[in-house]
């Protein structure tokens, strides 16, 4: 009932982060994209610009002010909530994903660092962060907006490749994630919004309003326009081992951030030429670069986790029992004349069949029985030699190529045991 229950609590509190964050996300994009397509030439008095657009049935136009409106109207619509909302049910998922079982999905297996201090790690660099942006956007770097964004690529790729060292390669991720996500957010509370706010009280107080605070609002909201295509990538990338799986994740992540900020510059310049319009190809170019790379053909092997060869699995609360000696399955397959195990066990399906159940199906079951999961993650039972023949690609995927299962190696699998499913794939996966 446990597993049930934090499933569930997973998908509510995710379902909600999504529909803020398109919500946010939407916001952002249509402001940008407004403010980018204004028709500036001859404004009447006291504007900047005006747009017409038709949308859904219906004609509508809309006037910027230079600063605002002689008189305020009694309906002024704010954009906030989106922001905070989206802000807060990110922490929460952080929380139930990841910090409730720490052992389990935040601290990478052989690092020697308790689960009390990779939460602190965590929410310390999301403040820290926030604290670093912001100091850098006041300086006299924040007057260089091309050269500000160089450094504050610089430093969030150097929290990458530092999480990568301690949180595996999903928290580091998402981790990375949370640190831009804080520094969104921080945008909208602690200038953005403090901006506005200044502005309609100039007004209602007949005073001509500071228009240093709503250019640096707008500073601020062309950041997070940015920064919003490098976030929603990391929102998706659990679902590919293959990035975040990767020993040079963080490299990965780098070049991934660098096309998405391409493709964004594009979309928010093509109204004024199309002269960035290279980014498009450039950035499908790279896509199929990094796909290239980070094939198994072209990886080198990541390293065995040291908690899977010299360490027992570590202790946490949604434990599964302990498993057997993790290398008996593999000395069983060796041969006669004292051949490696991995290579006698190639061809031996029964020694691979053997240790897919002790260390996989205890959560890739029909019936789980890790207490963690009440059905099996992402729907892949392997309980047959027909389901571990159709799924081989997969189990290759994230248990020989990337090693990230079992999660936390709280099952123990040994490198010698990856060998040999490696092995028995390679050969062709043969179940006869």
């Amino acid at each position: 009932m446990e597993a049930h229950f934090t499933e569930w609590l997973n998908l509510g509190i995710r379902w909600i982060h999504m529909i803020t964050g398109i919500a946010w996300i939407g916001a952002s994009f249509y402001f940008v994209w407004l403010e980018n397509n204004l028709n500036r030439s001859n404004p009447r008095e006291g504007l900047s610009g005006d747009l017409w657009a038709i949308h859904g049935g219906g004609i509508y136009h809309l006037e910027k002010y230079k600063l605002a409106p002689p008189k305020m109207p009694e309906n002024l619509h704010w954009f906030k909530w989106e922001a905070y909302a989206t802000w807060l049910s990110g922490v929460a998922l952080l929380l139930v994903v990841y910090y409730l079982n720490p052992s389990l999905y935040l601290v990478k297996p052989g690092v020697e660092l308790s689960p009390a201090m990779g939460i602190a790690i965590g929410l310390g660099s999301m403040a820290i962060s926030y604290v670093i942006y912001h100091f850098l956007c006041d300086s006299p770097l924040g007057k260089r907006p091309a050269l500000l964004g160089a450094v504050l690529f610089v430093l969030i790729i150097a929290a990458a490749y530092g999480f990568s060292q301690i949180f595996s390669g999903r928290a580091a991720y998402i981790h990375v994630g949370a640190i831009i996500g804080t520094i969104m957010v921080g945008n909208v509370f602690f200038t953005i919004m403090p901006a506005q706010r200044a502005l309609v009280k100039a007004i209602e107080e007949n005073r001509t309003p500071d228009p240093v605070l709503p250019a640096k609002g707008l500073l601020r909201s062309r950041h997070n326009n940015y920064f919003t295509l490098p976030v929603l990538f990391i929102m998706i990338s659990n679902h590919f081992p293959s990035t975040y799986g990767s020993q040079y994740n963080w490299a990965i992540l780098a070049g991934i951030a660098i096309l998405a900020v391409l493709v964004r510059h594009y979309f928010n310049t093509r109204h004024d030429s199309s002269k960035y319009v290279w980014t498009l190809p450039a950035a499908a170019l790279g896509m199929i670069c990094l796909a290239y790379v980070t094939s198994p053909a072209h990886r080198a092997p990541a390293a065995a986790p040291v908690a899977a060869v010299e360490q027992p699995a570590r202790t946490t609360p949604a434990k599964v029992e302990q498993a057997s000696p993790a290398a008996a399955p593999v000395e069983q397959a060796a041969s006669t004349d004292g051949a490696p195990a991995a290579n006698a066990g190639a061809s031996d399906f029964a020694q691979v069949e053997s240790v897919i159940h002790e260390r996989c199906t205890v959560c890739h079951s029909a019936n789980p029985t890790s207490p963690m999961f009440s059905a099996a993650p992402a729907g892949l039972m392997l309980d047959t030699p027909e389901q571990m023949k159709a799924q081989a690609a997969k189990i290759h995927a994230q248990t020989v190529a990337t090693q990230i299962m079992p999660l936390g190696n709280i099952t123990q699998m040994t490198q010698e045991e990856r060998d040999l499913i490696g092995s028995w794939i390679a050969e062709g996966a043969q179940i006869n």
